[in-house]
Order: structure tokens, then sequence, then C-alpha cells
């Protein structure tokens, strides 16, 4: 039963390390001509996964029935084998889940805010937009002064901080 627990426990072990070293044991046969082969079936979590449901399902039936090593083996290989296939479709779902891209600086251009640090003529002031449904303070520079609370619309991104302004006309 120690042999058991003791596969249960480094197989825990290895799912740590698999969260703290991600890819560190994919980067180490890269130069052997395996690229990629450790991404997939044979991943660190699927290989963890595998290893400690073995472990700790045959501590368990040596256990709690008199089946002895053989069938503590032979229970927990097929429960390690449904952890390992749960393991990888999970992480291939995670790994495939593409969300939104990041909003660049033309995704700015015409949207509207307001003027929360008042802009003197061809200075620099504050505007708060939305983008992305979150709510961004920029640098803001305007050709005339405008008060604070007025309604702008940016007309250019000048960098990733700081853009022209447009008051909205009434």
């Amino acid at each position: 039963m120690a042999w058991f627990l003791g596969l249960g426990i480094v197989g825990v072990v290895l799912l740590v390390l698999s969260l703290v070293f991600d890819g560190i044991l994919e980067g180490l046969f890269d130069g052997f001509g395996l690229d990629g082969f450790f991404d997939g079936l044979l991943s660190l979590p699927v290989i963890a996964g595998f290893v400690s449901m073995l472990g700790f399902t045959g501590a368990i039936v040596m256990g709690t029935t008199g089946l002895g090593a053989v069938g503590g083996t032979a229970l927990g290989v097929p429960a390690g084998v449904v952890t390992a296939w749960l393991a990888y479709k999970l992480s291939r779902a995670l790994m495939n889940d593409h969300s939104g891209t990041a909003p660049s600086g033309g995704d700015l251009i015409g949207v509207a805010g307001s003027v929360v640090t008042a802009i003197p003529a061809d200075g620099y002031g504050e505007v708060l937009v939305r983008l992305a449904g979150q709510p961004v303070k920029l640098s803001a520079k305007s050709p005339v002064p405008l008060a604070r609370g007025a309604e702008v619309w940016i007309a250019e991104t000048l960098s990733h901080t700081a853009v022209s302004v447009r008051q909205v006309e009434r």
C-alpha cells in the first residue's frame, strides 16, 4: 500500500510542478527532434493525473478490500487512464479558448468620453472613455480649451496613453 500512496503523492507533486514550471518538460526535449511530443497526451498534467489516480485508487483498493497489489493495479490503471483523458480534454479546452484581442489605438478613434481634468488650449488634460466596457483614463490634447465635464470624442491617438480630442457639437 505504501507504493501506491507514494505514486499518488508523486502524481500530486508532478501536478504542482507542472503548474509552477509550465513548459519546462516540453522545452527540455525541443533540441532532440521531439518538438510538440509532450504537448498532448504525454503532457505533464496528463502524466500527473494518471500517476496520482493510479496510486490513490490502488491504495484505496488495498486498504478497503482484500484484493492486494494486483487488484489495486487492475482498478488503478483504468481510473488513471480516465483521469489522464479528462486532464487532456480539460487542458486542450483551456489552451484552445481564444478570448478577444486586446484593443489597439485605432479602436479609440471615435469613442466618446468626458473631460476629467481640464484641457488648456494645445495643452494636456485627462479624459475618461469606455473601451470594451472598461473605463480608461487617457492624457488628452485639444486645440481649444475644454472644461471638466465637457463631452468629447477621440479624433486621433498620439501614443498608447495619449489622444487628441474634439468637443462634441450640440
